[in-house]
């Protein structure tokens, strides 16, 4: 099964960074967003990805040409034309195809312009920007049990404020930035039937966030798989200090599985 990426945006909030690389290219304890997104989905055994390219897509592609090489030592015979050796490469049972899709173009036409790699019925989506301990297998699982087009991954992000219980003028309880409690957000995460890209249209302003879903829902076709362990997105540099508190914690959820 394909599991798609989307990694096209500019990640504007993050400017100091994104100036010289794509924002799923900001590092967290040493290694891209992207390949900790990887992994974990390689943990469940979805190894094979396509990843949607847009704003310096080309770092991307270079990261992963040169991976194995970066992985291990090499030899270089530059009097034979540059041949590449590589000495006890790591393996990495990864299959990845990168796809230019625009750099203006947003998550709907990112998606459309890279359905000729999905020839299955199914693929899986996500953000490349996010992280979280989902149980794929579960996901995929409850997908297929509920008959639809789509499933969206429902999450409850913590809060950026603290949470006051209050009895009159008196506090009953402070909690000091809770998980959401009321309502439900969409976390990424997605399985999709092959007929979603029905739903999406080759033109750079489709977002896949507002008319394809939208319809999705409106037609009975959008499940929920309620996901309350860890998820956490990379909005914001206070963002990315609490992946790498996280990490060096040793309290990193998506890493468990590897």
């Amino acid at each position: 099964m394909k599991v798609v990426i989307l990694c096209g945006g500019k990640g504007t909030r993050f400017r100091e960074q994104t100036e010289l690389r794509p924002k799923p290219m900001i590092e967290v304890a040493g290694k891209p967003i992207l390949w900790h997104i990887m992994s974990y989905y390689a943990s469940h055994g979805f190894c094979d990805f396509v990843l949607c390219l847009g704003y310096k897509g080309d770092v991307i592609k270079r990261y992963f040409l040169d991976f194995a090489a970066l992985q291990s030592d090499f030899t270089v015979d530059l009097r034979a034309g540059g041949k590449l050796t590589l000495h006890n490469p790591q393996p990495t049972p990864w299959c990845v195809t990168c796809v230019d899709t625009g750099e203006e173009a947003m998550t709907g036409a990112r998606l459309r312009r890279v359905a000729p790699y999905l020839t299955d019925d199914e693929f899986m989506l996500t953000y490349g920007d996010g992280l979280c301990d989902v149980d794929l297998r579960a996901l995929l699982e409850f997908h297929r049990r509920s008959g639809t087009i789509g499933t969206v991954t429902g999450v409850r992000p913590q809060s950026r404020f603290g949470e006051l219980a209050v009895d009159g003028a008196h506090v009953r309880a402070f909690s000091e930035k809770p998980s959401v409690t009321e309502g439900w957000i969409n976390g990424g995460f997605f399985v999709f039937r092959r007929a979603m890209l029905e739903y999406v249209r080759d033109d750079d302003a489709c977002t896949l966030e507002r008319e394809p879903l939208e319809r999705l829902a409106g037609d009975g076709q959008l499940s929920v798989f309620r996901h309350e362990g860890f998820w956490q997105c990379m909005d914001t540099y206070r963002d990315l200090m609490r992946l790498e508190e996280a990490w060096d914690g040793g309290n990193a959820p998506w890493r468990a599985r590897r």
